[in-house]
């Protein structure tokens, strides 16, 4: 089961490209929702008011089934279009990359548009730390007091994450561990309760 996958740290890279006058700024930043995504890029046009276009690509989730490319006014598909790409080519998800074009007073064409948002992205992906993250899992348990001793040893060797814990009579944890760990680590809570 694939429970890995790759993004990109909370550092934006940022990428460069230049073709007749026409001047390409790419940011790439980490992101874990479309609202998220929905701010950076109004930030964008705010600061970078004076661009002729603010195109973007997106992607979420360790599925990468959350995607959207927008092309502010370029021709169909010459702008977001080629960022996704590189977000896909990358095999990155949880990615923004916004690409800011100053028009420089010569058409580009079609071709000349993919070529300079394709690689304005692959830049500021280049200026990125690309990093692994597990797909987790939630498991959550519930056990008398006098199994704490027990249930702190499965914490302690299988090393989840602990989201939350309550303690009364009756207590319960939450704990989140890589998914293809998920299974292991409901059996060694399980089995405690005959122990």
């Amino acid at each position: 089961m694939e429970d890995t996958y790759k993004t990109i740290t909370e550092k934006t890279g940022e990428g460069f490209y230049s073709e007749k006058r026409s001047k390409f700024l790419a940011f790439a930043h980490h992101v874990s929702s479309s609202d998220e995504v929905k701010e950076i890029v109004q930030e964008y046009r705010k600061k970078y008011y004076d661009a002729r276009h603010v195109c973007y690509a997106y992607m979420l989730g360790p599925e990468k089934a959350d995607f959207k490319t927008n092309d502010d006014g370029e021709p169909s598909s010459t702008a977001g279009k080629p960022i996704l790409g590189q977000i896909l080519s990358n095999d990155l998800t949880d990615i923004l990359i916004v690409v800011i074009r100053y028009y420089g007073g010569v058409n580009l064409g079609t071709g000349g548009l993919i070529v300079a948002y394709r690689t304005a992205a692959a830049d500021s992906i280049e200026h990125c730390e690309v990093k692994e993250c597990f797909v987790e899992e939630e498991v959550q348990f519930s056990f008398p007091y006098v199994m704490m001793n027990g249930v702190m040893k499965v914490v302690k060797t299988m090393e989840p994450r602990i989201v939350s814990q309550q303690y009364d009579n009756t207590c319960t944890i939450t704990l989140s561990i890589r998914k293809s760990k998920a299974e292991e680590l409901r059996n060694k809570l399980n089995s405690l309760s005959f122990s």
